[in-house]
């Protein structure tokens, strides 16, 4: 089993972040960009980075997507989020009982985690334009990106 970026790791972070925004629902490139940031936090002027920068950083996007669709499953088979369409397209929520799910954790990691999560829902991603975000993400040389290169994006 591969530890690292495995459906499984991807689907707490998910869950924390879906907790985290419950009882409003996130779409798939929500979430990808969120997670993201979660893990990247100290390069929007957030919190300390979960996880060590890396040159190649932006790639993990196009896999992420990949992966966290597999995590989302896991998920939903366990009855801690759902998947349904609203106006938009498909968002995934939390259930009842993935906040409370989250509530038990106890790693440092995981709580580290949550107060990245309530940033990045409650502070940074609020009126960005996800997709632009996310192309200016892709299109970043490996340099440390910045909150001024998302200024552009907030509604």
């Amino acid at each position: 089993m591969k530890p690292l970026n495995s459906p499984l790791e991807i689907s707490v972070r998910a869950l924390v972040l879906l907790s985290e925004s419950h009882p409003d629902a996130l779409d798939l490139s929500q979430l990808t960009l969120l997670d993201h940031a979660v893990l990247h936090s100290e390069e929007f002027d957030g919190p300390p980075s979960l996880h060590p920068d890396l040159p190649a950083r932006s790639g993990e996007l196009g896999l992420k997507r990949t992966v966290l669709e597999q995590a989302l499953l896991v998920l939903i088979r366990a009855g801690l989020a759902e998947l349904e369409a609203d106006g938009t397209g498909l968002v995934y929520r939390a259930t009842e009982r993935g906040p409370a799910f989250v509530d038990i954790l106890e790693a440092p990691y995981v709580l580290r985690l949550r107060e990245r999560a309530e940033w990045a829902v409650h502070q940074w991603v609020q009126n960005i334009e996800v997709r632009a975000a996310t192309q200016s993400l892709l299109a970043t040389p490996p340099a440390p990106a910045t909150t001024s290169s998302f200024e552009a994006y907030r509604g």
